[in-house]
C-alpha cells in the first residue's frame, strides 16, 4: 500500500533562479530547496556535521556547500560528497504550474 504524501507550497519557481537556493520553513521544519539547472530539489537544511544552514551554502553544479565548515553533499541524493555514510534527508519535490511543493517525509517530522 502506498502512503500519499501531503504536498505543501514553498515558493514560486522564478522565486529561486537556476544555481540558487533558500531556505524555508514548513511546520517548523527548516528544508533547503535548489534549483539545478531548472530541476528543483530538497533537502534538510541542517547539515549532520555541526547544524550548519546548507540553504545559505553555496550551490555548485548538484552540490551544495555548507558555509560553516565546508562538508559538500549532492542535493540529488542527500549523500556527502567523498563520504556517502554521512546523508541528509531528501524531500520529495514536485512542481505544479509555477508552484515548488514539497512533501516532508515522515523522518524528519520524529520528535528528536
Amino acid at each position: 500500500m502506498t502512503i500519499m504524501s501531503d504536498f505543501v507550497r514553498v515558493a514560486f519557481t522564478h522565486e529561486i533562479p537556476p544555481g540558487t537556493g533558500r531556505t524555508v520553513e514548513v511546520d517548523g521544519i527548516w528544508i533547503a530547496v535548489f534549483n539545478v539547472d531548472g530541476t528543483f530539489h530538497a533537502i534538510d537544511n541542517s547539515c549532520p556535521h555541526a547544524g550548519g544552514p546548507l540553504g545559505e551554502g553555496k550551490l555548485c553544479d548538484a552540490v551544495v556547500e555548507c558555509p560553516w565548515h565546508g562538508w559538500k553533499f549532492s542535493v540529488i541524493s542527500g549523500e556527502r560528497v567523498g563520504n556517502p555514510n554521512f546523508q541528509v534527508v531528501r524531500c520529495e519535490v514536485r512542481i505544479q504550474e509555477n508552484e515548488v511543493q514539497i512533501a516532508i517525509p515522515p523522518t524528519l517530522r520524529e520528535p528528536v
